[in-house]
């Protein structure tokens, strides 16, 4: 399948340094030859470097992604914004033409971690987070429907 006919999904959270990062790393891995993938932020905050190390663990290689602001991809005629946190989604700019925009809410790694007693309760619940994400992109198909992306919440904004 070339570029021009696979699926453009961003996948959208605050700071673009761990969820979206996650979420972008697994579809380019998992659903290369069927979606392009992007990731960015509302705001910008550095890649996460445990996130980083969890990727991989699995296998999968996002030390060379970057923070991307939202802004950057303004010009990209994307099909999909999915919305990886509630504060992204609740900030997410309204997107024109054919973008719809739909949330999966995931937990936010360094919030659960903050609660950890070790590194290793630390790790342990990013990987949680990268293996939900990695569950939810493994039923992402090359002409998704929003049916397909359960749980889902429809957010008005993009249609």
């Amino acid at each position: 399948m070339n570029d021009k006919s696979k699926l453009k999904i961003l996948f959208l959270c605050t700071g673009n340094s761990c969820r979206s990062q996650m979420a972008e790393g697994w579809c380019r891995y998992l659903k290369g030859n069927l979606i392009e993938p992007y990731s960015a932020g509302i705001e910008t905050h550095g890649l996460n470097p445990i996130a980083v190390k969890v990727m991989a663990e699995a296998g999968v290689d996002i030390s060379g992604h970057k923070s991307k602001h939202i802004e950057e991809f303004k010009d990209v005629q994307l099909d999909f914004v999915i919305t990886v946190c509630g504060h992204a989604n609740e900030h997410c700019p309204i997107f024109t033409g054919r973008t719809k925009v739909i949330h999966v809410g995931f937990d936010d790694p360094p919030k659960l971690a903050k609660k950890a007693q070790s590194e290793q309760e630390v790790l342990n619940c990013y990987r949680r987070v990268r293996d939900e994400i990695k569950a939810f992109v493994e039923t992402l198909s090359g002409s998704i429907k929003t049916t397909e992306c359960t749980p889902i919440t429809q957010n008005q904004k993009g249609e």
